[in-house]
């Protein structure tokens, strides 16, 4: 098999259903050669697993040890965090897993400085995603964090309700927070070529349809609950490995991505934008979308501003005036 790059990939959170994925996800992909599992349960079994599958050109390690796990790694996902359970949102699970971000962040510090990028998945994945950065060091456009599940639920849901291939369902796009305050877009979506916006309001998707569309969308992982009765763990895993792909220089990354924000409109902020994701890392740009939309992710930032608010008065973050002395990249 050709790989795309020799470099080390390492799997946080290895052991759970959503890495035990991650693993064969990016070993079917050929992404490298050079794979390590991590867990602070032992990962052994799902590397026994992989070896079984038969992927034969590859090494791979299995450690509940960090220090061993990111040494001279390059390359990092990680849903190391607790998952939801029923009942449960996002952003219920704050507190604990931005303390595991905080020492997830200070462990690339010191044991892979000079890793290249992160893709962080555990939720709520904005907070936990902005606490890794700042506690790593590493630059903005090396830290990203999964909200592409948000616009395929968007993009599967169009699909199914006007029967059609989702390939044929384009323009799909949530902006801002990965919860039920995102910003669902739809002022570019085409179906099958048509605008989705010249459909609504016709008896063929009413605008009570749409708003109950939109609505269920932001629940997606609460009804994978509903259905499986465990959260998410194949959509997440996949989506997770296509951006490391397209860090290491793969396919494009397709969907918009979590990164850090600053601007004059949204200050220190890890939300979903209008993103590019490759070798050099993840840009974006701002969305574009009518009054409505564009006001509904005023609103997503305002609400991760609170939860951002609450890890400063929970001593996970210190002020944001503070954090350039903790990396200098802010």
């Amino acid at each position: 098999m050709e790989f795309l790059t020799n470099d080390k990939l390492v799997i946080v959170g290895a052991a759970g259903m959503i890495g035990s994925n991650m693993a064969q996800t990016a070993l079917m992909m050929g992404l490298t050669p050079n794979l390590c599992l991590y867990d602070v349960f032992s990962p052994e079994g799902v590397a026994e697993e992989m070896r079984q599958s038969g992927f034969d050109d590859v090494n791979i390690t299995a450690t509940t040890n960090v220090a061993e796990a990111f040494k001279d790694a390059k390359y990092i996902i990680s849903s190391g965090g607790a998952p939801r359970k029923a009942g449960m949102t996002r952003e219920d699970l704050l507190k604990g897993n931005c303390e595991i971000a905080e020492q997830l962040g200070k462990d690339i510090k010191t044991y892979c400085p000079d890793v290249k990028h992160v893709v962080i998945i555990f939720n709520p994945a904005d907070l936990t995603g902005l606490v890794t950065l700042l506690y790593s060091g590493l630059k903005p456009s090396q830290v990203t964090t999964l909200a592409a599940l948000d616009s395929t639920r968007l993009q599967s849901a169009l699909a199914k309700k006007f029967g059609v291939m989702q390939n044929k369902v384009t323009g799909c796009a949530t902006y801002g927070g990965h919860g039920e305050q995102m910003a669902v877009f739809g002022s570019a979506v085409k179906i099958d070529g048509k605008p989705l916006h010249d459909l609504i309001g016709t008896p063929a998707f009413t605008n009570e349809e749409w708003e109950q569309m939109k609505v269920d969308v932001t629940k997606g992982g609460a009804k994978i609950i509903e259905l499986r009765g465990r959260s998410s763990f194949q959509s997440p895993a996949y989506l997770s490995v296509e951006m490391i792909r397209a860090a290491m220089g793969g396919a494009a990354f397709r969907w918009p991505a979590g990164t850090f924000v600053k601007n004059e409109k949204y200050d220190s902020i890890m939300m979903a934008m209008n993103t590019t994701l490759d070798a050099t890392g993840c840009h974006y740009t701002m969305p574009e979308g009518t009054a409505d939309e564009m006001a509904k992710l005023d609103a997503s930032y305002e609400h991760l501003c609170k939860m951002r608010d609450e890890l400063v008065d929970l001593n996970i973050v210190p002020a944001i005036s503070e954090w350039s002395k903790i990396n200098p990249n802010l």
